[in-house]
C-alpha cells in the first residue's frame, strides 16, 4: 500500500527516482514506537507512516491545515514516525481525535484509523 500525498512524496515516487538516480550514476493513547530497521528508515526532515514495519507514506511540508491520508491507514501496527528538529506534527483519526508528535519521536497506533497529517512550524506541542 503507496499513499499519495499533497505536499509529500510517496513511497513509489521515491523508490522510483531512487532507482533511476542509481541506473544514471483510536481512542486508545498512542504507545512509545521503537526505532525503525536500517533498511526500512525516515530521513530528516520527514514525517514518516510505517505499517508492519514498511514504509508507506512520508510528508515533508509545514501546512495550515490537515493533509488527508486517502489510503486511511489503520492500526496495529502502524508508526508515525517525526524525524524533523523544530517542528511538530499533528495526526488526526477518523474519530476526530487529533494527535500532536514532538519533535523527534514516533508513535505506534495501537487502533483506530488515521484521516489526516500536518506538521506545525511550533517546537512544542
Amino acid at each position: 500500500m503507496t499513499l499519495a500525498m499533497a505536499g509529500g512524496v510517496s513511497v513509489a515516487t521515491q523508490t522510483a527516482a531512487s532507482a533511476s538516480a542509481s541506473a544514471s550514476a483510536s481512542a486508545s493513547a498512542p504507545t512509545p514506537a521503537p526505532v525503525r530497521a536500517a533498511a526500512d528508515t525516515c530521513s530528516y526532515p520527514y514525517v514518516c507512516l510505517f505499517k508492519n514495519g514498511t514504509r508507506i507514506g512520508q510528508f515533508q511540508d509545514v501546512t495550515s491545515g490537515f493533509q488527508d491520508l486517502p489510503s486511511r491507514p489503520s492500526g496495529p501496527n502502524l508508526v508515525v514516525q517525526n524525524t524533523r528538529n523544530d517542528d511538530v506534527a499533528y495526526i488526526r483519526r477518523a474519530n476526530g481525535i487529533t494527535t500532536c508528535l514532538p519533535p523527534k519521536t514516533s508513535i505506534g497506533i495501537v487502533s483506530g484509523t488515521l484521516t489526516g497529517i500536518r506538521i506545525d512550524s511550533r517546537s512544542t506541542c
